[in-house]
């Protein structure tokens, strides 16, 4: 789910939440203190009408006997001076948490419950200024609330009378204090869990990966480029983490590389410095033994001169050898593609390359399995380049007297594939996956004696990848090393 539409939820149940919950809280509340008022007066009302004028629907609940009274006040008022008549009423009030007393003149001839009415017994009006309120009723409010309806009236003997009907407000009140009590706490704890809901979903959806990524970013200041991000939230922040960690690998894969490029330089400086010193040596030698006349003869002057001048052409090709991969592995080496006779041109090679090897006592073979009229896309100078350089690295490596290299040439469906074999030294089985690593030498040793960048089979694999195609090797210890590559069928 999406960061944006995780807000959006969260502010809907922020809103509807508390409102259905409360709605629900406050219902349960108020239908069990209903049930209550409506179990302890007998009297059924509307709940709003409970809660906004409790005491117009108390006036209900002693209405119909209230009314009773009246009517014999103001017809038959013999009957207000029967005292088993009071009896009567006041058992009648009595479920209704009501009570009956009754005033002649100054003093009580009758109290349904002496203890509630001494609470107001000096709050209830005198004979004849008694003002009614509410439906007949009146208020006594508190620490005791009472609702009063009295009645004056006259004896027989012209005696002052008022007969009072009493109802208790201590039960209705607190409940409803109650249910505003109730329903307030109800809507403070709803508002605290949903607060704590929406706190902890923020929490794991937005947070939590923050908080990894923020410890993340640390690590990789500290420079900890292993300490990877896992998140597996599918939104901004998750894609945001997936960039994170993408960004992680390539720059942990840079700073490895740059890191293996000065080693690789560093070793390659050691190794151009040891193979510069030795030509150099040899020339500064050859040179004092020219200078001090050591040579006296013709003869042994122009050996020293033409040791001179092959140690200067050693010198010369491995600077450009040098300077040529620093063009290719820059990729600044233009390269001029045309059609080429496959036969042809690797004809021309291999006669050019038997005159070279001859001195070396290397034979070489020769074996092409593909059609005549077969041509390849290819760069002249730049395969030739590739083919001398994986020649010279056999010559190199060669350790029997009479040295052989096979080059032999196969149909690939629509590539040509060259396999170029020699019976050398070989080489070991864990050094082979890494032999076309530039300044790689699989055994420094022999290399140092046989001289060389650790150059020539890297470029030989960069051209070969320029020219669409692929490089690869086998070998056997102490049997010899095949090098195949795939040049593109030109169509």
């Amino acid at each position: 789910m999406k960061l944006k539409h995780r807000l959006i939820i969260a502010f809907l149940i922020m809103i509807a939440m508390p409102v259905i919950l409360i709605s629900i809280a406050a219902g349960t509340i108020v239908r069990f203190q209903m049930d209550s008022i409506h179990e302890s007066y007998d009297v059924e009302a509307k709940t709003i009408q409970v809660i906004t004028n409790p005491i117009q629907i108390l006036n209900r609940v002693t209405r119909g006997i209230f009314n009773e009274i009246k009517l014999y006040s103001l017809n038959s008022s013999e009957k207000l001076s029967d005292m088993d008549y009071y009896i009567e009423i006041n058992d009648m009030l009595k479920p209704k948490h009501s009570f009956l007393a009754v005033r002649k003149n100054d003093e009580f001839i009758y109290v349904g419950d002496e203890e509630k009415r001494d609470m107001i017994g000096g709050l209830l009006p005198n004979y004849g200024t008694a003002s009614t309120d509410v439906d007949g009723g009146i208020y006594l409010g508190g620490k005791n609330p009472f609702l009063v309806k009295l009645q004056d009236f006259k004896y027989t003997d012209n005696s002052m009378g008022t007969i009072f009907v009493i109802t208790d407000l201590n039960v209705l009140m607190p409940q409803i204090k109650a249910v505003a009590t109730q329903t307030m706490i109800s809507f403070i704890i709803i508002l605290f869990f949903t607060a704590c809901l929406l706190m902890f979903w923020i929490y794991r959806s937005i947070l939590k990966p923050l908080n990894v990524l923020r410890v993340a970013t640390d690590h990789i200041k500290e420079g900890n480029l292993d300490y990877s991000v896992t998140v597996v939230t599918k939104d901004e922040i998750g894609q945001l983490c997936d960039d994170f960690e993408s960004m992680r690998l390539r720059l942990k894969r840079l700073i490895d590389d740059r890191l293996q490029y000065e080693e690789d330089i560093k070793e390659l400086v050691s190794n151009i410095s040891h193979d510069l010193k030795t030509p150099l040596t040899a020339i500064k030698g050859y040179s004092e033994g020219l200078i001090d006349g050591v040579a006296v003869t013709e003869e042994k002057q122009n050996k020293y001169l033409k040791t001179i001048y092959m140690k200067a052409n050693d010198m010369s090709a491995l600077v450009d050898e040098l300077a040529y991969y620093a063009k290719i592995d820059c990729n600044t080496i233009p390269y001029l593609f045309s059609d080429i006779s496959l036969a042809e041109y690797f004809e021309d090679c291999v006669e050019d390359l038997h005159l070279e090897l001859e001195v070396e006592n290397i034979k070489v073979v020769y074996e092409n399995l593909v059609d005549r009229d077969v041509k390849v896309v290819a760069d002249v100078e730049q395969l030739k380049r590739v083919i001398h350089n994986i020649i010279s690295n056999s010559v190199k490596y060669m350790d029997k007297p009479e040295g052989i290299i096979k080059i032999r040439i196969m149909d690939n469906e629509e590539s040509v594939r060259v396999d170029i074999e020699d019976n050398g030294l070989g080489i070991d089985e864990e050094e082979l996956p890494f032999i076309f690593d530039r300044f790689y030498r699989a055994d420094a040793s022999r290399s140092t004696k046989s001289g060389g960048s650790g150059l020539g089979l890297a470029i030989a694999k960069k051209v070969i990848e320029d020219h669409f195609g692929k490089v690869w090797a086998e070998s056997e210890k102490n049997k010899g090393t095949t090098i195949s590559f795939t040049l593109k069928k030109a169509v």
